[in-house]
């Protein structure tokens, strides 16, 4: 990102003034327009603002600018700082919670020991950013206000993000080894991730055929009897009554 003045306009405004220096390069250090510089010495923009020396400021060396009006086409470079700050990285502490939806967490943490054991304290705090203390209080249930949590689904309860609870449980399960598998749901329901759940609506559940039933032997009633043979045995049975 290129650097520009403190005060971009007051700093242009004293080079207008001050210096023999052309709009092109005004504009270049100033980070402005070409056509606003010229407005700005004109008196169209920038009226009563009060010229600011960039040479006081630090922003600009006398050396440079007496180089920069003997060559028009030269473009005027920041003065280096005499001090050099080095930057510092933030540290990374436990995911910021709304005042409003502190109160939810310890609901939240209950649901995520019980549903997930496999989870680490440190993907819980990033989670739903809390503290070590808080997370051990709440599994051995040594937390003050143990009587009233309640395990609650943290997405649900707006801590976090369907997409941020998919990703930390499938770390979590790659690097235990599907440890979750083996210590089984402790009194609810596992949590399916979204991954899961479109791969099922996507591959229709395979129809078993049902099985085909023995069939039943035949009984005397279900036997097929000839004509012939029903007439001859009627006639065997009325000879022998005749008899």
């Amino acid at each position: 990102m290129p650097q520009a003045p403190l005060m971009p306009k007051a700093t242009a405004v004293w080079l207008i003034d001050n210096t023999g220096l052309t709009f092109r390069q005004i504009a270049s250090f100033c980070g402005l327009h070409e056509l606003e510089v010229k407005g700005i010495a004109d008196g169209d923009v920038a009226q009563g603002i009060k010229g600011l020396d960039p040479i006081t400021a630090g922003e600009l060396t006398r050396d440079e600018l007496e180089k920069a009006e003997a060559n028009p086409g030269h473009r005027l470079e920041f003065a280096k700082p005499k001090t050099d700050i080095p930057q510092t990285r933030a540290k990374k502490g436990p995911r910021y919670t709304p005042v409003s939806r502190r109160q939810d967490r310890p609901d939240a943490i209950a649901w995520l020991l019980r549903n997930h054991p496999e989870l680490p304290n440190s993907a819980i705090m990033k989670l739903v950013g809390t503290t070590k203390n808080t997370i051990e209080a709440i599994r051995e249930r040594t937390h003050w206000n143990s009587a009233n949590i309640k395990p609650v689904d943290p997405v649900t309860l707006g801590l976090c993000t369907q997409l941020m609870l998919d990703q930390v449980v499938a770390k979590a399960s790659a690097k235990t080894g599907g440890a979750s598998k083996k210590l089984g749901n402790l009194g609810g329901a596992k949590l399916i991730p979204a991954s899961e759940i479109v791969k099922q609506e996507e591959t229709p559940a395979e129809i078993k055929p049902l099985k085909e039933e023995a069939p039943a032997e035949k009984t005397a009633k279900d036997t097929e009897y000839d004509a012939d043979s029903v007439f001859a045995k009627l006639k065997d049975v009325k000879v022998a009554d005749e008899e």
